[in-house]
């Protein structure tokens, strides 16, 4: 099949760990690579913000990345593109129209490029299938007056539900999400993320640390939702144990981030500032060295629609402890594979590391079986081959002509 990935503000191509580069520029990433290894012919269309940039650039055999014209070619903070999706539409739609090459689906991630998926179906029949990776009304609930998303992102997230052709839903909370905004279950289906097996695997280097000192890792966007205050605060119950921060800004731009600052003023008011060190942005093909570092991964956030990281640490072999919230209910299996704390819970989260560290036994045991169950569920293999279903269900009721290239 042809597909067209549309992710607006997420390029396949981005450096991971800056305020809007993260799980879903990954998530993109893998699923084009593992659909044109399947045999599928890939496109990722996703906004130009750099004028120097290509109108297409190859990502690896079977994928290529076409920058679209839509708004001023400079970075723009994701909250601030919906004035430019009906832009992005009418682009695709040109460019479906008069080029050689139409898709027969395109899947949208982000309710703004579902809004500028949904512009170009209008006028050109392709169908649409549209994965969220967040609601607005879990980020309105969790943030507040801090949300900074556009003043009717959750009417719109609600409209899509009902205009795109399928929901794909990655965990069973966004699919009671979806219902509560009105998204008929029988329109949604579920179909999780998967992780680079080749990449993420028990066997490989090991970044160096101190003998003797246990090692919790937490990696992520530096943004105050992920928790990490919660974390810094739950060391304290942990007191031989150092914890590494991944993520964020490079490391020799770390001094400069006020939230890189906010966490070391908080871990020396907490006692522990000699035990907490950020690294910074780390390499996609290094971070695996650094999974397999660490005696146990933590996640702390305050929702979490998916969560990729958990994933790539039990398929290095590393046990998990988590916040019981949205997709890490089901990707972490309490008692089984990691466990599970209440959210924004430091005492709490305290307790759970603390057991773990003092129980060898049970974080390897944890250690297998976490990594049997990405085999048996959660590769990019899988996931590709769910999708491709979903992608010839939905294009054989609308289906679509064109050239292929």
């Amino acid at each position: 099949m042809r597909i067209a990935m549309i992710s607006e503000h997420a390029s396949p191509l981005a450096a991971l760990g800056g305020p809007d580069a993260g799980g879903q520029n990954a998530h993109v990433a893998e699923l084009s690579a593992a659909l044109a290894r399947a045999g599928h012919d890939v496109r990722v269309y996703t906004r130009r913000d750099d004028p120097a940039t290509p109108e297409a650039v190859p990502m690896c055999e079977g994928v290529t990345v076409v920058h679209v014209p839509a708004g001023p070619p400079e970075p723009i903070p994701k909250d601030g593109l919906l004035p430019y999706m009906e832009e992005f539409g009418r682009w695709l739609v040109r460019h479906w129209r008069d080029g050689l090459w139409r898709p027969d689906v395109a899947h949208a991630h982000f309710w703004m490029s579902g809004l500028a998926a949904v512009t170009a179906a209008g006028d050109t029949g392709v169908p649409v299938v549209l994965t969220y990776h967040a609601l607005g009304t879990v980020k309105r609930r969790h943030q507040g007056p801090a949300d900074t998303s556009p003043p009717g992102r959750i009417a719109h997230e609600r409209r899509l539900g009902e205009r795109v052709d399928r929901v794909v839903a990655q965990c069973r909370d966004e699919v009671d999400e979806l219902a509560r905004m009105g998204v008929p279950r029988q329109h949604v289906v579920i179909v999780p993320s998967g992780v680079d097996e080749r990449l993420f695997r028990p066997e490989g280097p090991v970044v160096v640390r101190a003998p003797g000192r246990p090692r919790i890792l937490s990696v992520g966007r530096l943004v105050e939702r992920k928790g990490y205050q919660d974390v810094i605060r739950a060391l304290r119950a942990v007191p031989d144990a150092e914890c590494v921060i991944a993520g964020g800004p490079p490391a020799s731009a770390l001094p400069a981030d006020p939230f890189a600052a906010r966490l070391r003023r908080l871990a020396d008011s907490c006692g522990v500032g000699d035990r907490v060190h950020l690294v910074g942005a780390v390499p996609r093909d290094e971070i695996a060295a650094w999974y397999r570092s660490a005696d146990v991964l933590v996640t702390a956030p305050w929702y979490e629609p998916f969560g990729l990281t958990p994933l790539e640490a039990m398929a290095c072999g590393v046990p998990v402890v988590a916040s019981a919230v949205g997709g890490l209910i089901d990707t972490v299996v309490d008692g089984l594979t990691g466990d599970l704390v209440p959210p924004r819970d430091p005492d709490a989260l305290g307790v759970a590391l603390r057991r773990l560290l003092d129980d060898p036994v049970r974080r390897t045991a944890y250690g297998r079986a976490g990594l049997e169950r990405i085999r048996r569920r959660y590769t990019w293999s899988r996931t590709a081959a769910r999708l491709g279903e979903v992608y010839a269900a939905v294009a054989a009721t609308r289906p679509t002509t064109g050239a292929v290239a």
